[in-house]
């Protein structure tokens, strides 16, 4: 029912590769014992996938692969909160999922 803006998958990528930087980088100096070598290693892996998996979630959010529509009829009933879709005869209320 929603897209995924272009901000949402920076910061998700920019969340995402900093937990998996520093592991790369307590591995690396678990390995070698050597902090400049884990902190050089995990820095060029950080920037390099940090866009790697920026480009991938645009790629993909630009499939159709394993995607389903979702209509306003499938909604529940009991949402606590609501949306409103402004149409061009007027205003038509969407029970948030």
């Amino acid at each position: 029912m929603f897209k995924e803006s272009t901000t949402r998958s920076f910061v998700k990528a920019l969340v995402w590769r900093t937990i998996a930087t520093l592991t790369t980088t307590l591995l690396v100096f678990i390995f070698t014992r050597r902090l400049d070598i884990a902190v050089t290693v995990g820095g060029i892996e950080g920037v390099a996938k940090i866009f790697l998996y920026f480009w991938h979630e645009r790629v993909w959010d630009k499939l159709e692969f394993g995607r389903e529509p979702v209509s306003a009829v499938n909604t529940r009933p009991d949402s606590l909160s609501s949306e409103t879709i402004t149409l061009e005869n007027g205003v038509v209320p969407v029970a948030d999922l």
